[in-house]
């Protein structure tokens, strides 16, 4: 048995060591907000965090997130910069790649609450979206860091 946590939640599941995170989250746990796509981590649609850090769902296997903490797009609170910016901004066209770059983007502002754009960039560089979304998703992205800053100044 392979037990972690998702979304705050524990589980235990009696698969295959190597078996990809992702399958599991979606066949085992039933939760299809993490997309398959490329199969080989280049795309970003599978991303989730794994004790806060994005990593690519499709080709990190359960065993390797033994006693961990997973967040998939389902566990993102509805208030979370990036879901109400997504929403503000009207970001996704078909909305299919959106739960995984939604994933990265919310580790990228969760790492640096000011990214500046290289930075910005840099984190996004390897999520793929076939619809051609970037133009409203970087709006969506400096949405939601703006709220993260004016968050972080209430503190």
């Amino acid at each position: 048995m392979i037990s972690f946590q998702v979304n705050g939640k524990k589980y235990s599941v009696d698969v295959p060591s190597d078996t990809p995170l992702l399958w599991v989250i979606r066949d085992h746990l039933k939760l299809t907000g993490t997309k398959y796509s490329c199969g080989i981590g280049e795309c970003g649609s599978c991303t989730v965090h794994v004790d806060g850090k994005a990593i690519r769902s499709c080709v990190t296997a359960v065993g390797d997130v033994q006693g961990k903490k997973i967040t998939t797009i389902e566990g993102l609170p509805k208030n979370h910069p990036v879901k109400v910016a997504w929403i503000q901004e009207q970001v996704p066209q078909c909305g299919f790649c959106q739960p995984g770059i939604m994933m990265q983007v919310a580790a990228l502002i969760s790492e640096s609450k000011n990214p500046d754009p290289a930075k910005i960039v840099g984190a996004m560089d390897d999520v793929i979206c076939r619809c051609g979304s970037y133009p409203r998703m970087k709006k969506g992205i400096r949405a939601a860091v703006a709220m993260t800053r004016k968050e972080g100044k209430k503190s």
